[in-house]
């Protein structure tokens, strides 16, 4: 990975290039930005440029050996800890798995890790054991390049356990470069924090996301843009709209909200009968653009304003027209069905019961009724 590939972050590419160039990175990054916006993109690329043979100014030559390994996740001198699963597993048993994720999925979340290395609904955590692999492992002198690069993803999951590196991060060895990546900077151990300089990482914006799915993925630009502004700033949530079988979700949508207000049982019941059908990620796909709705219908009704406003032209028309029957007590149970939807879906629940249930309690919020009781 090098800087060129990373999609956006023009700031913090400049810092982290210049950083490298210059010869003042701190021992201890830390790169801290919400899910898919690509900090662990930015430290690849960190650690390539820092390990290249051949660097320019801003960026990692790409060609030397020293690249060709770093780019594979095979540079001895580049050692990587992440969460696993198991009280007493480390990081290395599961390095195969690791580097084929980073070639396909430089984006991932820590639900897709888990989940590809076998979690199901277990906890994933950065075991007593891998810290003391850590500090082992950068005890040794370097392999073959000048510096030794410790890139740990998410924090977060250290826990306690991360007490046992302080000392390590505070006076690591030698040419020695910590490159944390974290989502959660409540979940991270002050006394971490404090050992090390932070890098904001932005979210990305719907015109970078779009044009890089435009570029990759050869969607119409139009595609392109509803996708971006249903992820959020997430790459990583794009990528799974853009692999879903129906990412316009609008139609589907403003057809729920008129059966749901008419509250008839046959209807209501047809609705719910074809979108059981639909599929887990697509069900789920689909409440994720019903709050989005929700959340700049908010923005419209109570700014007035259309700039600003993340939805096409057709759904301000319909977010328009309902500005006049859904008020902000109804908004708010609303989202709460929605967000309770999301919650059964991912567990697994009957569709065609939950669905049903969600748009009765939906037809009685509309109509400005105390809702059904969950």
């Amino acid at each position: 990975m090098q800087f060129k590939n990373v999609i956006g972050q023009q700031p913090a590419k400049a810092l982290l290039s210049h950083m490298v160039a210059s010869g003042r990175l701190p021992h201890a990054l830390l790169l801290l930005g919400p899910p898919g916006s690509g900090g662990l993109a930015l430290a690849w690329a960190t650690a390539m440029m820092l390990l290249c043979e051949n660097k320019s100014s801003d960026d990692a030559c790409g060609q030397c050996p020293s690249c060709q390994k770093a780019s594979k996740g095979v540079h001895p001198d580049l050692h990587f800890s992440f969460p696993t699963v198991g009280s007493k597993m480390t990081s290395d048993p599961f390095l195969p798995q690791w580097r084929e994720a980073l070639a396909t999925s430089p984006y991932m979340e820590a639900n897709d890790w888990l989940q590809r290395i076998g979690a199901d609904n277990k906890q994933g955590n950065i075991t007593r054991e891998e810290c003391v692999h850590i500090v082992r492992k950068l005890s040794l002198k370097p392999y073959e390049s000048e510096w030794k690069v410790l890139m740990l993803w998410l924090p977060e999951y250290l826990g306690n356990e991360g007490n046992r590196l302080l000392k390590l991060i505070e006076e690591p060895p030698d040419n020695t470069i910590f490159l944390l990546v974290a989502e959660n900077q409540e979940l991270i151990l002050t006394t971490v924090l404090s050992r090390c300089q932070l890098v904001k990482v932005n979210p990305l914006s719907d015109q970078e996301i779009s044009s890089q799915l435009a570029a990759k993925l050869s969607l119409p630009t139009d595609k392109a843009s509803a996708i971006a502004q249903l992820a959020g700033g997430n790459y990583n949530e794009a990528l799974k709209l853009a692999g879903t079988h129906d990412t316009d979700h609008s139609e589907r949508f403003l057809s729920w909200m008129r059966v749901c207000y008419k509250g008839r049982p046959t209807e209501l019941t047809a609705w719910v009968e074809q979108f059981a059908e639909a599929g887990r990620e697509n069900q789920k796909h689909f409440l994720r653009y019903a709050l989005h709705f929700w959340r700049e219908f908010l923005a419209l009704k109570y700014s007035g304003a259309m700039q600003g406003i993340r939805l096409l032209p057709t759904e301000i028309e319909t977010a328009t027209k309902m500005a006049a029957l859904i008020g902000l007590e109804q908004l708010d149970s609303i989202v709460q069905v929605l967000d309770a939807c999301i919650y059964h879906v991912e567990r697994n629940a009957n569709p065609k019961i939950l669905f049903l249930d969600a748009s009765i309690q939906l037809h009685q919020i509309l109509l400005n009724r105390q809702p059904l009781a969950a």
